[in-house]
Formats: structure tokens, sequence, C-alpha cells
């Protein structure tokens, strides 16, 4: 290689030794500028040469820079005639393009006569490349000429392998290309095949198919069998297909795993055939101290367990499998004991197991205290879905002994778990409140609002067990440190019951407001407002009145008749006045009406995920109470009033909890007179007012930065800019007297590449220059090393990488400074690396939009909110404003001609791709006021794109100030980046 490739071992010598990405990227210019002038000149250009380049280019390609204007030549080199050209142009045209890319339809031909023709090594490239690429066009040019060489006794077991793997990559892109008619039989013969390559690669094409319609194979069941069998008995079974005594382990998990996606096997022959080489496997399975050996024989047993439960074995088979894994979860070994863990909690599907499984419970409650945090979760997993009625306190004390002890990381997920395990299997409701109370005694951080709303509606509704409860609540309510959650429902429950315990000692109306009232100057305004109704209830409940008790309540609401806080002030006030009404009070405060019968919240939530774990369960239900991480930019003012120059302030903006849940109502409205509509979503104006100073203003939720005091002042506006290249890649962000900045962006997915070209407009150099990103917290970004001194008349690029981690409108700041002569200037600017930059327009049909848009229930993947005071749009400007946001219009989806329907797919490193639904109804009467629906399967998605989409429809301006920007970095077509010239006259043209 060093000898015939001596450039290339030479340039990448080069680039090895570069002591940061700046010389590196100067390397790099240096050669693709020499690359592109020899390609220019083609006809003295030597094959030696152009594979050289080309192969220099895949290496550029792999360090993350751009070689768009070399693929033309890559794809030539596959028509080359001889083997080292063709082979480079195959390889590096796997590694450049993909399979929508417009060069590969100039070489289907060459493609298709290459695998027809009869060099066997011309045949392996292209069924190579093919195979990586794939795409709907070559599946349907070139899957007839590989089906042939897969089927041809002719073909070589080299070539044939790589066929049976072409054409599984081609059947993926479109199935149609498979014939199930005609298939069935050929691949009945290629599970024949006695060479063991051949039939691996075969499998895996014949999972694929089964995978997509397993009825059409059942001829090939009997054939599975016998190959496991085969395999089973190591019979014909050559040394380079055996790993560690294991006859190849790889074809043993694919035939199994092809096996399920049949129906259970009903002939009995087969069935008997089939038990007896699962027993085998069964039996000869143990651990040993060969790590790569215990890898693959525990890869064939797990996978025989699946078949065994999926064949619905007989019991005493299944009795060997739960043994099995009981002396698995004993081990020391912890990747041995997760596994055993993980494959018992599969297990507890299949029915008459589960009695089974019991007997380690002691050895399972045991992992729970594992040093692994891995294999507490699994314990954790196994022990709630082995939970019955039968031994459903055993666990549930374990889990609540344990809640006191384990990390924080699991609190959340566990107290979920004990909550519901409590609620499906309490022997008795008293059972219940006890487990409820000590959850929120031990873990109330971790409990969300829907657990203590369910106790409520046990309580209500079952007569008998409002004395226990709350008398238990009293207890719990003479501790001195308490959750603010226990503080709620202790302080709802003596409200509604306490006056039951008025026989009892130390529970008369006083003593219960006594202990009620010591944690009144400790608790938030929600809790305040409970306590305000529990007082009232106190009030109703005392007979004969007790004028002290009466005097320190109404001073009590008198206090707060003037609170910050409306909805307490509010209810001061209502009760003040409504104890006033003696026994007119009886009525309006009457007990809380028995709930209506319902299915709880909790099990709710668990029956919806029921295909996921049950940790799946607990992240959701904490993303429906999640704070938004948007973050707004505000000034921050002293004391004194004055502005310290580029000082940032970063304020957190909690998210509105969309949920209109009835059992939220019920209780959070707990004792308000006047009546809560559920239905309605806080408006912006209430947003607005709960904010205060704080409210979000001015576009994208970021207020301005505020006027900096510098001498040297902008001659642009600056948010004007901002505000363009928001829905554009070009153009200028900054401009003063002495530099101009402009930005140059590329999008691709999540990740982001932006250049900032510093121009500086004078014949003197400019000094000092620094430039800081300061980052929000859901962006990756890394800035290219910044020269401290700009030349005259000089431009300098400066690249910007992002990465999206998940969604937010929050944008970073440039921190930007530099000296000219005395003047120090510093701006602080804000970048446009918005939301709708990284979305992707998406033409979505009919048949695709409804069963997704009614699979999003509602809030908060789904919310709806009605906007007034937008721009006067009519439905075409609309959809122009749509399309700078990246938001692809869907035509005829919805038959009302005033509504808008558009789609996109947001894209993050956190979650990849998320498909977002909008729908926009407009009032022709009335063009200032629409509702704006936006669905998604990511709630803080949701939140931010329908707050972006309506800040844009109130209050940014449209798209025709984008396009009249002036762009300040023109475009070359060859490059995708503006090379930096020192050039006055090119440096003119470019700033100006």
């Amino acid at each position: 290689m060093a000898s015939t490739m001596r450039g290339l071992s030479v340039f990448i010598s080069d680039i090895r030794n570069c002591q940061n990405k700046e010389q590196e990227r100067l390397r790099v210019d240096k050669e693709l500028g020499h690359i592109r002038t020899r390609f220019k000149n083609e006809k003295g250009l030597t094959p030696y040469e152009k594979k050289k380049y080309v192969w220099k280019m895949l290496y550029i390609y792999m360090l993350g820079y751009d070689v768009d204007f070399g693929h033309m030549e890559t794809v030539s080199l596959i028509s080359a005639p001889k083997y080292p050209e063709k082979q480079v142009g195959y390889i590096v045209t796997s590694c450049l393009l993909n399979e929508n890319h417009d060069f590969l339809r100039m070489v289907v031909n060459t493609v298709r006569n290459d695998i027809i023709g009869r060099n066997e090594t011309f045949q392996c490239l292209a069924l190579t490349m093919v195979g990586n690429i794939g795409g709907r066009e070559f599946a349907e040019s070139l899957a007839p000429d590989v089906q042939k060489l897969l089927v041809s006794n002719s073909c070589r077991p080299l070539v044939r392998k790589k066929a049976a793997l072409c054409l599984l990559r081609l059947f993926r892109k479109n199935p149609d290309v498979v014939n199930i008619d005609g298939w069935s039989d050929r691949m009945a013969q290629l599970l024949d095949e006695r060479d063991l390559g051949v039939l691996t690669s075969a499998m895996s094409l014949f999972v694929a198919l089964v995978s997509n319609n397993a009825d059409a194979y059942w001829n090939c069941v009997a054939k599975c069998v016998k190959i496991l069998e085969r395999l089973a008995r190591s019979n014909d079974v050559p040394q380079e297909y055996t790993y560690y005594g294991i006859p190849s382990p790889w074809l043993q998990v694919k035939t199994m795993r092809a096996l399920q996606y049949f129906p259970t096997i009903e002939d009995p022959s087969i069935r008997k055939s089939l038990f007896e080489v699962l027993q085998r496997i069964l039996m000869g399975t143990d651990v040993v101290k060969n790590v790569n050996k215990n890898n693959a024989s525990h890869a064939v047993l797990f996978e025989a367990l699946a078949l065994v439960m999926h064949l619905d074995a007989e019991k005493e088979m299944m009795s060997q499998c739960v043994a099995l894994l009981g002396k698995f979860i004993s081990v020391r070994e912890p990747n041995i004991r997760y596994l055993g863990l993980e494959n018992m909690s599969r297990m507890l599907m299949v029915s008459d197991v589960q009695d089974i499984i019991k007997r380690h419970q002691a050895q399972i409650i045991t992992s729970l205290k594992d040093p692994d945090i891995s294999i507490r979760r699994r314990s954790l997993d196994l022990l709630y879905g082995m939970c019955d009625i039968s031994n459903a306190k055993d666990i549930v004390e374990e889990l609540l002994q344990y809640l006191s002890t384990a990390e924080f990381a699991m609190r959340e997920e566990l107290a979920l778990k004990i909550a519901i395990l409590a609620e499906k299997f309490a022997p008795d409701l008293s059972w219940y409140v006890d487990v409820i109370l000590q959850l929120i005694d031990k873990a109330g951080d971790f409990v969300s609002d829907d657990i203590w709303y369910r106790v409520v509606q046990f309580v209500t509704n079952n007569e008998d067990l409002q004395p226990y409860a709350a008398a238990k609540a009293r207890v719990y309510l003479e501790k001195p440190a308490l959750h603010e959650t226990m503080v709620k429902v202790g302080a709802y429950l003596l409200g509604e019951y306490g006056h039951l315990l008025a026989r009892r000692p130390g529970c008369s109306p006083k003593e219960l407001f006594s202990i009620i009232n010591e944690k009144l100057p400790t608790v938030s305004p929600p809790t305040v407002a409970i306590l305000l109704s529990s007082y009232a209830k106190m009030l109703m409940h005392t007979h004969p009145p007790d004028s002290d008790l009466q005097d320190q309540i109404l001073a009590i609401f008198r206090k707060y008749e003037s609170y910050i806080d409306v909805e307490i002030q509010q209810r001061a006030v209502e009760y003040f006045l409504l104890s006033q009404k003696g026994a007119a009070l009886m009525d309006v405060l009457a007990e809380m009406p028995k709930f209506p019968e319902r299915q709880s919240a909790l099990l709710r939530k668990a029956e919806d995920v029921e295909a996921d774990t049950a940790e799946q369960s607990a992240i959701r239900l904490r993303s429906l109470q999640q704070t938004s991480n948007a973050l707004v930019l505000t000034d921050q003012i002293p004391p004194n009033g004055s502005l310290p120059v580029g000082q940032l302030n970063l304020v957190k903006i909690t998210s509105q909890n969309m949920e209109n849940s009835v059992e939220q109502g019920g209780i959070e409205a707990y004792g308000a007179v006047g009546k809560v509509d559920l239905e309605q979503a806080p408006s912006p104006d209430l947003l607005g007012d709960l904010l205060g100073p704080l409210a979000i203003e001015g576009p994208l939720a970021l207020a301005s930065l505020g006027d900096q005091l510098n001498t040297v002042q902008p001659t642009v506006n600056i948010e004007e800019r901002f505000n363009a290249l928001c829905l554009k890649d070009s153009g200028v962000l900054y401009e003063d007297p002495h530099i101009q900045i402009g930005v140059k962006a590329e999008w691709r997915a999540h990740h982001g590449r932006l250049v900032l070209f510093l121009g500086n407009k004078n014949v003197s150099p400019l000094s000092s220059v620094k430039a800081l990103i300061l980052p929000p917290r859901h962006l990756k970004m890394e800035l290219s090393l910044v020269p401290e001194t700009i030349p005259p008349r000089a431009q300098v690029q400066c690249p910007l990488d992002v990465v999206s981690l998940q969604a937010s409108r929050d944008v970073p700041v440039l921190d930007f400074s530099y000296k000219f002569g005395d003047a120090v200037v510093n701006v602080k600017l804000r970048l446009p690396t918005v939301l709708n930059k990284f979305l992707q327009p998406t033409t979505v049909s009919a048949e695709e939009f409804f069963p997704y848009w009614k699979s999003i229930p509602g809030p908060p993947t789904k919310l709806q909110e009605v906007v007034r005071g937008v721009k006067a749009l009519s439905l075409p400007e609309m959809a122009n404003l749509f399309a700078s946001l990246h938001l692809g219009i869907s035509q005829g989806l919805d038959l009302n001609p005033n509504n808008l329907v558009a789609s996109a797919t947001f894209y993050s490193e956190n979650s990849r791709s998320i498909l977002c639904l909008i729908r926009v109804e407009t009032d022709p009467a009335d063009r200032t006021q629409l509702r704006l629906t936006v669905a998604s399967g990511d709630p803080i998605l949701t939140f931010e794109l329908k707050e972006l989409i309506k800040e844009y429809l109130i209050s940014i301006p449209a798209p025709s100030l984008a396009a009249a920007a002036p762009t300040a970095v023109p475009l070359q077509p060859e490059s995708p980046m503006i090379p930096a010239s020192n050039d006055p006259g090119a440096l003119l043209a470019a700033l100006l």
C-alpha cells in the first residue's frame, strides 16, 4: 500500500500530525483544491492517479468534510474494465452515496452487467455494493437477476451467500420483489443446502420472509427442524463453523427465531423432534469460565427459551426452564444474573408458570440489593410481574423497605410500581391506605399526584374506610417533618372526615385545626388552597360552634383576602362570606359526592404500555409533569439600576400542565365555589399574568439582550437580521463600522454546520478577537479556533458544529469581542440555531395521517389552543410561512377549505426522528383568531412546536422579511462553504 499509494500515506501522516482542528482544516482544504484541479483536467489523469484521489476523498469524507464534487469521478470508476479501479469505485460509492442519490441511476446497467456476467469477482463486488446501498430502484431493476444467482447450481457458494444477503436488503426496501407463490418451494430447496455459509445467509432471508407472511412458508417448518437436529447432533458440521465447540450458534439462533413466527406447531412428529432438540439445548447449557463460549451458548439457550414459551410446551419443560434460570440468577457473574432475571420476566407471560417462579422469590428479593443498578432494575421488574394476591403483602413490604435505601434514579419507578401493586392486589382497603401513606411519607418527591388522588377516591367511595383514613392522616400530620404531598392528603382527609373522630382523644376540631395550621407557613400556594378548604369544612362540621376556633379560622381567611395568588384570594374571600351564612353553609360545603366508578389512572397507564416495561411507564408518567427546559434570556438589572455590559440571566419557565384529567379536577378544585372548566387550556394572557415581569416577550421565547454599552454601534437592525436568518440559511448576522459577521448554515437531520464569516472592513487589523459560544442544554456545539487577529480587508471563516439533543426554542448566544485602536467592542448575538432548523418537511397521506392522529389521545402529546391576536394572513400566506418553518403542507386531508394541515419530522440525537402533525382551523369572518392543534409522540416537542408556531403567527415578521434581507456571503456552485480571501476586490464584493 505504501509503495503504490505513497501520496495517500503522506496525506494521512500530515493529517495525523496536525496540532489542532484549524491546521487539519487548512491541510484538507489544500488537498481538496488540488484534487478538484486534477479532476477538471481529466484527460491527463491516469487510472492510478484517479484511484488515489478517490481514496483520498474517502479518507477526507471519513474526517467529516464534504466531497460532493468528486461523486461523479467515484461512480465512473465502477465502469472501469480492470479490477483495481472497479474495486475502488464500488467500495467508495458504497460509503459516499445513499440509496436516493441521483448518480446511482447512472450505474444501474453497469452493476447489472457485472451481476449477470461470468466474472465471480465482479459479481461479488456488485452484490456487496447493492446489499449495502439497496434502494427501491435497485430492487426493481436487479432483484430477478439476484434471485437467479441465489438458486443457480452453477454458482459457487461465495457468490450465492452474497446473493442471499443482497436479496434480503432488496426485499426490505420493496417486499414485492419476492413473489410469495414461487418462492415457497425455492426457499424449501435452499434450506436443504449443505454448505453452512449459504444456509446461514439463506436463513437470514427466510426470517425476513416469514416475518412478512408466515402462512406462505409452512412447508419450510420441517426443514428448519431438520437443520436444528443436524446442528444439535453435530452431524456434518465443518470445523470452521464450530465456535468453541458449539455448531454454528448463529444459524441455530436464526432458525429458532424463524420458527417463532409460525403459530403453534400441531404436527406430532415435527413437534416431538423439535422438543427433543430443545431439551438437548436446555440440558447441555451450563455456565463455564470461558466468556466467549458463555456468550454463544447463552444466545442459543435464550432463543430456545423463547421458542419453548412460544410453543406452549408441557409444564414439565417449563419447570425445567424456570429451574435453569433460577440457577442463573444465583451465580456470581453479573451478566449471567442479569440475563437470568430478564428471561424469567419473559417467562411470566406463560400461564401456569408463575407459581414455579414464586419459589425463587427470596433470591429475587436478594438481587434488589445487588451493587449493579441494572440487576436491581430487572429484579424490580420481575417482582412487579410475579406479584399477585397471594404474595402482594410480602413483595410490597419488601419494596417499601427497599425504597428508603434505593438511589434516586429508581425511586420514581419504584413508587409507581408500589402504588399499582397496592391497588391491584390489596387484600383490604385499610392496608391499601397504609401502604400509600407510607409511600408518600418515605418518597414524597417521587410520588405523582395521581397516587394521592386515587387514595381520596377510595376513601370517598367507602364510608367504612373514612374514620380509619382520617385517623391515619392525623398520625402522620403530627410528625415534625413532612413532605408537602402528605400535608395535602392529610388536610383533605381531616377536612372531609375529621368530624368522625370527634369522640376520640386528641381529635377535637380545635386540636385537628391546630395540627393542620402548624403546616400552613411552610407550604406552597396550591397546598394553601387545600388547607383553606379544610378550614371551611371544619367550621361547618363543628357542633356546637366553637367561637374561639371560628375566630382563628376567620382571621386566616381575612389574612389571605389580599394574597397575591388569585386562586387563594378568591377562596379566602368566598369562605369568609359563606361562614356568615350560618346553616346555609351546610348546603354549600356539603360532603364531596362519591366518585363515579372508573378505571384507575395508574392502571390505565400500565395497560396503555402493556408491551413496554414498567420502567418506561414511569418515564411516561413523569413526562406528564415535566417542566420545560426552555430558557429565557433577560436583562439582568442590579439593584442600583445600572446595566453591566453583556451580563446574562437565565430564568427557567415552567411548562403549563395541559392534562385535563377528571380525577385532578375533582380534587384540585376541592372546596372551590366557582365551577372549574377543565376543557380549557391555560390562555397565553393568563401565563403572562402569572409570570409578571418574566413573561415571554419577543420572538422565539427570547427577550432582547438589551442595548450594548459600546462606543461602536451596529449599523444594522440585529433583531431583524436574526429573524431573517431563522427562516433562511445565509446572510448578515451583525455589522458595525469595523466588522461584518455573516452566517452560512447547512442542516442534515439532527446535525448542523454553521460557518461564521468574520470580515474586517478596514485597512487596519482587528486585534484581541474573541468568540465564545454560550449553548443551551439541548444543543451540543463546537466552535473551531478563532484567530486573535483579523488582517486588513480579510475575511476569516470559523466553522461551528451543532448537534440537537431534544426539542427546545432556546437559542445559543455568541459572545463576540474585538479591539480596534482604542475602542473595545463586545456584543452578544443570538445565533439562528432554532427549533425549525431540525425539522424536515414531510408529506403524509390520509392512510398514514388519520391512524397516527387518532393514536395520540390528548395532552401532553396532543395540545390544542385558541390563538388570538394573530396576523391576518390568507391561507396561501400561512402556507408560505409554514413552508419557511420547514413544515410540509398536506393538501386535501381536511375537507374544510378554511383549515390547514401540515406535518414534519423532527430530528434529535436522543429521539432520532419524531413525526409531528399540525392542524390550523381558521375563522373566515375573523382572521385574527384561529385554533391550533399540534400532536407528536414527545410532550416536550409538542409544547415547544406549538409555542414556536404561535409566536410566528402573532409577532414574528413573515418570510418576506427574510427574503429581503441582504446576503453577506456569495455562494460558489462548486463548494458548499466560501473560501477565505485576502483579495481586497473579492472581499469588498463579499462584504458589501
